[in-house]
């Protein structure tokens, strides 16, 4: 799935926060494997198709970690950008401002720089992935009722990362001509979220006119 972000000696293989893996051998692995082959047809809109047979939760899993990992890698491209300075607010253009809170360690919204609410959001998706209640590994080991709850979560906050690179570092991206991998991962994350409606369109809202040009393009 983030095979179309070259690793090796690119700027991209410094990622914000440590990489997720899903390990070797395990069904999920074999679903990840599965998405990257489906990926290389470049039929994007079946790619994020539930395969045959498979568990929903289990794919919504797979591919959460997945765009989390793609996510980690683009914003890593672009730290040294995204400062106090440049972003003291974390934004999306001028109409839409993101302030944080998980409910557990800060329960009331705060207002902080961008590098702040992203560093926030990342290590609380970590967290989320990390907890094998939330995301179990091990076969047999049912997903929690709350789960897809929580995915929607997950994925909402990370599309605020998309939506801040769009608006506020595009041109840097463009400079490091990292844009072809940042447009094909947020297409993959758009129809993905489309497919299994996991995001509020109320939520797109700051990328709806990217949104709309990717999803005519492939009509």
């Amino acid at each position: 799935m983030g095979c179309y972000i070259p690793v090796c000696g690119s700027r991209s293989s410094k990622t914000f926060k440590p990489k997720k893996n899903i390990p070797e051998g395990s069904h999920q692995y074999e679903l990840l494997k599965h998405a990257e082959a489906t990926l290389g047809s470049g039929n994007l809109r079946q790619a994020v198709m539930l395969p045959e047979g498979e568990d929903l939760n289990e794919w919504i899993a797979v591919n959460t970690v997945d765009f989390f990992n793609q996510i980690n890698m683009l914003y890593g491209t672009i730290t040294e950008f995204c400062t106090e300075a440049s972003c003291p607010v974390m934004s999306a253009g001028p109409r839409y401002e993101y302030h944080w809170a998980d409910g557990t360690n800060i329960k009331k919204p705060i207002k902080c720089s961008a590098p702040k609410y992203i560093d926030y959001l990342m290590t609380w998706v970590q967290d989320q992935l990390d907890d094998e209640t939330l995301f179990p590994s091990k076969i047999g080991v049912p997903f929690p009722k709350n789960f897809m709850s929580v995915a929607k979560t997950i994925l909402k906050r990370l599309f605020r990362v998309y939506a801040h690179i769009y608006h506020q570092h595009f041109d840097s991206v463009m400079r490091l001509q990292e844009e072809a991998h940042l447009n094909t991962s947020f297409k993959h994350f758009i129809f993905f979220v489309q497919e299994f409606n996991l995001i509020d369109r109320r939520e797109l809202a700051p990328l709806q006119e990217l949104i709309e040009k990717l999803g005519s393009k492939d009509r």
